[in-house]
């Protein structure tokens, strides 16, 4: 409020703008946005070393992908098809309450899987275009977690705690390293899910959240259907230009408030108003695929035209990251195969595959997979052994399963044409190698040029980061 009995106080909207150099609106800008290409509003001292990436796509695959069926072949297991699972491999481990009970482990079919690429990666049949572009990847196939159900799972790979409440890893990376992006967000995150709706995982805000960091370092969701963000479009009969003076006003408003009390998350209100404002010409642009080469668009699928898909967004991911925006978050349900191994896996792969392979090479025919960061995998594996009855084929399911698993990396300074680690004959515990969650956190952290044990943000009395207490950069994978 203007104090009246202190004209001092009371700061016209002219005196206001005259003080500053292009407003409270550019000076917003200029604290959160980029100019000639260089980051702005990270930390000074940041990076800590010279990085290999300047940015992320993370393809989070909700749900699970089973392993043993994708990219870890274990031929052992076809010699016990039909048979329990040893007890000195499993030795009573904690599983889910839908196989704790079990009183027989039996191992079932595997899909076929043949070698590809110059590194001899082996790789599902139902996987055809990810086997094209193996000799660019990097397979962590000794992946292990401590959680054991989806949503603590995911939240522990994507905030380094199976509790919600902390910071993602997009909100720590922009925190840390500021922004390159100029009318867009530094951290933008979109979801699809299979067309059957096979799989009842729940996109929970939180995966993308700032935790107790400034909410201006929450990922933006783009949505699947509809105006890509919400509330950009001007009502009817209110111009940009009206909207403008709008915003100006408003900010000095805020300006005043944040003067009064000191609250960090009035210039948060200030900076992502100014930024929606610059939303409003740079996202009709991103979203128009009619300047895409025919031969980019047919590289990515046919789903790629349909809103709200995987290839959709895919494609989206390369052109979010060529105007500046350092971290992608890609979240696509459906790998929960329960009781659907035998239909709907095959369908799974069938929807990601050849957008995932077109992403990685788009990406580097344009030069850019040098420096982005590409990562596929889900919260967790799937049981080596079978969920429901043997005889019932069409039931046929893959359980939770944290104690091994497969994620592949690729770009960024990442190893290309390697297999780091390795799981038991029967795919059940990392036994070469083990790479947990936190160890994972701390090598995509070090490749940003970021030392995962210095970048931290002091709350309730404790200084907290990404990997908690815990991480060690995997050295091996590293160019």
């Amino acid at each position: 409020m203007f104090d009246f009995m202190n004209p001092a106080a009371a700061v016209t909207r002219r005196h206001f703008f005259s003080t500053t150099a292009t407003g409270i609106g550019g000076a917003a800008l200029a604290s959160l946005l980029t100019r000639d290409g260089h980051a702005a509003g990270g930390l000074a001292g940041l990076p800590h070393h010279p990085p290999k990436a300047k940015r992320v796509i993370y393809l989070f695959m909700n749900g699970a992908p089973p392993h043993i069926d994708t990219f870890d072949y274990k031929p052992e297991m076809e010699k016990h098809r039909g048979e329990e699972i040893p007890e000195s491999i499993h030795k009573g481990q904690r599983l889910s309450t839908m196989t704790q009970n079990s009183k027989k482990l039996v191992l079932p079919a595997l899909p076929g899987f043949k070698q590809h690429g110059n590194s001899g990666a082996w790789v599902c049949d139902y996987l055809p275009h990810t086997a094209g572009i193996v000799d660019d990847l990097c397979f962590v196939k000794s992946m292990h977690s401590s959680a054991v159900n989806h949503a603590p799972a995911i939240t522990f790979f994507l905030t380094g705690s199976e509790m919600p409440g902390r910071p993602s890893m997009g909100a720590w990376m922009t925190y840390g390293l500021g922004t390159s992006a100029a009318e867009l967000p530094g951290f933008v995150v979109m979801t699809s899910r299979d067309k059957e709706a096979s799989c009842g995982q729940i996109f929970y805000d939180f995966y993308w959240g700032s935790g107790f960091l400034p909410s201006k370092y929450q990922g933006v969701k783009f949505r699947g259907s509809g105006e890509p963000v919400l509330y950009l479009s001007n009502p009817d009969g209110l111009s940009r230009e009206l909207r403008r003076g709008l915003l100006d006003d408003l900010a000095v408003l805020n300006e005043q408030h944040h003067q009064e009390f000191g609250d960090p998350e009035i210039l948060t209100r200030i900076a992502q108003y100014e930024m929606a404002y610059q939303m409003q010409a740079s996202v009709p642009d991103l979203t128009d695929f009619s300047t895409e080469p025919a031969h980019i668009l047919e590289m990515y699928g046919p789903d790629v035209h349909r809103q709200g898909s995987y290839a959709y967004n895919c494609l989206m991911a390369r052109r979010l990251i060529e105007r500046g925006v350092n971290f992608v978050q890609l979240m696509h349900a459906g790998w929960d195969h329960h009781r659907n191994l035998t239909t709907q896996f095959a369908i799974q792969c069938k929807d990601t595959d050849q957008p995932s392979a077109a992403l990685v090479k788009d990406l580097k025919q344009r030069g850019l997979l040098e420096d982005t960061l590409v990562i596929w995998g889900g919260e967790f594996g799937r049981t080596p052994f079978l969920q429901g009855n043997m005889a019932d084929v069409k039931a046929w399911g893959r359980d939770h399963h944290p104690y091994a698993f497969t994620l592949w990396m690729a770009g960024g300074g990442i190893k290309p044409g390697m297999a780091y680690g390795a799981s038991d004959e029967f795919g059940y515990n990392a036994v070469e190698n083990p790479v947990d969650v936190h160890d994972f956190q701390a090598t995509v952290l070090h490749l940003l040029g970021i030392d995962h044990e210095r970048l931290t943000f002091r709350f309730q009395g404790r200084q907290f980061r990404l990997t908690d207490v815990h991480g060690h950069v995997v050295e091996p994978i590293l160019i």
